[in-house]
């Protein structure tokens, strides 16, 4: 991937089991398909080339199965871990969304947090707010820089979560960056 890389992220709002979502790159091209498997005891997200399912990129999975704080490992087709997000419990509960990103030693390498704390709040408080306001990130590296964005776009049938890529983290890979607006995608909409 290369600095200022382009994503939309789009799922189905009415989905009844389990979620799935498409990938599109900035010219609108398919380039991944990610399905999230229903009735699982512990959170599993795969994220293919495309709907065949038959060319893996990635895997998003919870180390526990009940964790306030859950930590989820992102990995390659070939099992080895390239990095790591864990949710801040009690802040994304009731204040705002915020994620840590580990790279693939364990090594914190950034942060996902909503950029709008009040926002943030009276969305969780009040129905309409949550509606009318779409969910905004940033991916703040250690040193401060802005290396990512995820926002949601407002429509009422078809979830949109663009992600953009402003510039390449050497800590931190692109694909966990993908993976964390998937994750980002899932979450939400079990929220709805």
């Amino acid at each position: 991937m290369a600095d200022h890389a382009h994503y939309i992220i789009r799922r189905k709002v009415f989905k009844i089991f389990g979620a799935s979502f498409h990938i599109y790159d900035a010219t609108g091209s398919l380039v991944g398909y990610c399905k999230q498997k229903a009735f699982k005891l512990r959170e599993d997200i795969r994220l293919f080339t495309d709907e065949s399912m038959s060319t893996p990129v990635l895997t998003l999975c919870a180390r526990s199965i009940i964790d306030f704080g859950v930590t989820f490992d992102v990995s390659l087709p070939d099992g080895s871990t390239i990095g790591s997000l864990r949710r801040k419990g009690l802040m994304s509960t009731f204040m705002r969304d915020q994620w840590h990103l580990f790279d693939e030693h364990g090594v914190e390498a950034a942060l996902i947090q909503e950029q709008n704390a009040l926002a943030a709040l009276l969305r969780r408080t009040v129905d309409m707010v949550a509606f009318l306001s779409p969910q905004k990130y940033e991916v703040i590296s250690n040193d401060g820089r802005i290396i990512a964005t995820f926002q949601q776009r407002f429509n009422p049938f078809i979830y949109r979560l663009i992600v953009t890529i402003h510039e390449q983290d050497d800590q931190l890979d692109d694909l966990v960056l993908l993976g964390a607006g998937c994750l980002i995608a899932a979450i939400e909409g079990r929220q709805e």
